[in-house]
C-alpha cells in the first residue's frame, strides 16, 4: 500500500511511516546480534572477535550498496509525488541494468582484495582466518543485498513502510534458524553464520519480489521500460553514487578507527564487536528515521510543497530526540546485563569496556538524531552531493580519533570517536540546509 506524503501532518506521517521501519529494523539488527551471541557463547570470545573486527568492513562495502539503493529510489519518490507514473516505471526498469552492473563489479572488487583488507586494518593474527572465512562470504553474497534493498527502496519510496519489514522479519527469522542448523549442528563455524545472513536475504528478496509484482500494479513495467535510457541513467547515478560514497566515505573512517582498535589485541575488539552490536539495536531507529525523512523530503519536493520541508525537519527531530533520551536511560540502567548476552559472566574486562563504549555513545544520540534526519532530508530533496560531504566530515573526526586518540589513550579515546563524528557533521549539515533550501523556488 503506498502513502502520500504530501498533504496531512508530518508529525502523523512521518510516525506511520518510521514505526513499522523501526520494527523491521529491529528485527534485523536482532538477528545481527543473534549472529553475534551464538558466536560468542558457543565458539568463544575468538570468534566474537573475529567477526567483530569485519563489522566496519563490511559496514563500508554493504553501506555503499545500500547507499546506492536508497540513492536510485529518490527519483522514484519525486515521479511519485508528482504523479508522473510512465517516468516512475520507466526508472524502475533502468535501476535494474544499474543494479546488476553494481553488484557484479562490488563483488569481483571485494572477494578479490578481502584478505588485503584484513592485513591493511592489522586484523590480530590469532583471528584473521576466522575473519576472512566470515566476510570472504558476505561478500560473495554482494548480489542478495543489492536484490532486497533495491525492491525494498522502491517500495518506500511510494510511502509503503511495511512490506519490506514483512520480509525483513520472515529474513530474520530465517536467518535465526539457519545459525543454529549451521553452527551448531553442523560445526560450520563463523562461515556458518555468514551462510545464514546471505541465504535468509536471497529468499527475503525473492518473496518480496513476487509479492510485489502481484500487488502493486503501479511497478509492472513494460519491455519499452526496461530499455536503457541514457538520461535515466545518468539521473539514478547522480542520486545513487553519491549516496553510496557518503556511506563509504563514513565508513572509512569507522575502518580506520577499527585499525587502531585491532593494534590493542583481540580483548579490546571483543569489547567493540559486543558494544557494536548492542550500539546498532539501539541506534536503528535513526536510520529508520533518515528513510522516512529521504521519503518526505523527495515527494513533497516533487509536488513542488517546499513549505512542508521545514515543518517535516521539526518533526523529525522532535521524534529522535524523545527516543534518544529514552534510549539513554536503557542503557545507563541495563547496559551491563545486555553486554552479558554476548561473553560469559567472568569476561570483566570485556563487559566494562562495553558498558563504557555503550554510555559514551547514547548521551551523544540527539546529535545522532540530527545527522540522520537533516542529512537524509537534504538527500531526499534531490541533492545527494551536497550530503556527502557529512561523511567527509565524520570520517576526519574518526581518522583524528583512531591515529591519534587511540594510541594514546586507548580504548577509552575509542568511545568517543563516535560522538565527535557526529558533531562535525552537523556542523556541516546545518548550514548545507539552510543553502539548499534557499536554492528551491517558491
Amino acid at each position: 500500500m503506498t502513502k502520500d506524503m504530501t498533504s496531512g501532518s508530518p508529525m502523523k506521517l512521518l510516525l506511520q511511516f518510521t514505526l513499522p521501519l523501526i520494527f523491521g529494523n529491529l528485527f534485523q539488527q536482532f538477528y545481527s546480534m543473534v549472529d553475534a551471541i551464538i558466536v560468542g557463547k558457543c565458539l568463544g570470545k575468538e570468534a566474537l572477535a573475529a567477526v567483530g573486527s569485519t563489522g566496519s568492513l563490511n559496514f563500508m562495502v554493504i553501506g555503499f550498496c545500500l547507499g546506492i539503493c536508497s540513492g536510485f529510489a529518490i527519483p522514484i519518490a519525486q515521479c511519485f509525488g508528482s504523479r508522473q507514473t510512465d517516468d516512475l516505471r520507466r526508472y524502475v526498469g533502468n535501476i535494474i541494468w544499474l543494479v546488476i552492473g553494481c553488484a557484479a563489479v562490488m563483488t569481483v572488487l571485494t572477494v578479490l582484495f578481502c584478505r588485503q583488507m584484513l592485513e591493511a586494518m592489522s586484523t590480530p593474527a590469532d583471528i584473521i582466518e576466522d575473519a576472512y572465512a566470515y566476510i570472504l562470504i558476505i561478500f560473495i553474497g554482494i548480489p542478495a543485498t543489492f536484490f532486497y534493498n533495491t525492491i525494498a527502496g522502491i517500495l518506500r519510496a511510494l510511502g509503503d513502510s511495511k512490506t519490506p519489514v514483512m520480509f525483513l522479519i520472515l529474513s530474520s527469522a530465517i536467518n535465526i534458524v539457519l545459525d543454529l542448523l549451521l553452527v551448531i549442528v553442523f560445526h560450520m563455524g563463523v562461515s556458518g553464520a555468514a551462510v545464514a545472513t546471505v541465504a535468509a536475504q536471497i529468499i527475503s528478496g525473492v518473496c518480496c519480489l513476487i509479492y510485489t509484482h502481484r500487488k502493486f500494479p503501479l511497478l509492472h513495467i513494460s519491455r519499452d521500460d526496461i530499455r536503457p535510457r541514457g538520461e535515466y541513467i545518468r539521473h539514478l547515478l547522480a542520486m545513487g553514487l553519491p549516496m553510496g560514497l557518503q556511506t563509504t566515505i563514513t565508513a572509512f573512517g569507522c575502518v580506520i578507527l577499527q585499525a587502531a582498535v585491532n593494534t590493542l589485541g583481540s580483548l579490546a575488539v571483543a569489547s567493540m564487536t559486543a558494544a557494536s552490536k548492542l550500539s546498532s539495536f539501539f541506534t536503528c531507529t535513526y536510520d529508520a528515521l533518515g528513510v522516512a525523512m529521504s521519503t518526505y523530503g523527495g515527494q513533497n519536493i516533487g509536488a513542488r510543497k517546499k513549505e512542508r520541508i521545514a515543518p517535516g525537519l521539526k518533526a523529525g527531530l522532535i521524534i529522535g530526540s524523545v527516543y534518544s533520551v529514552l534510549a539513554l536511560v536503557v542503557l545507563f540502567f541495563f547496559g551491563h546485563s545486555l553486554a552479558l548476552l554476548f561473553v560469559n559472566a567472568n569476561e570483566t574486562q570485556i563487559i566494562s569496556d562495553a558498558y563504557r563504549y555503550l554510555i559514551t555513545n547514547a548521551l551523544f544520540y540527539i546529535p545522532l538524531t540530527c545527522v540522520n534526519v537533516v542529512r537524509l532530508l537534504i538527500q531526499g530533496m534531490g541533492y545527494s552531493r551536497i550530503a556527502v560531504f557529512a561523511g567527509v566530515f565524520e570520517m576526519t573526526a574518526r581518522t583524528i580519533v583512531g591515529f591519534g586518540l587511540v594510541p594514546v589513550f586507548g580504548f577509552a579515546a575509542a568511545c568517543f570517536a563516535s560522538p565527535v563524528a557526529w558533531i562535525f557533521a552537523d556542523c556541516f549539515l546545518f548550514p548545507a540546509y539552510v543553502h539548499v533550501m534557499k536554492q528551491i523556488p517558491d
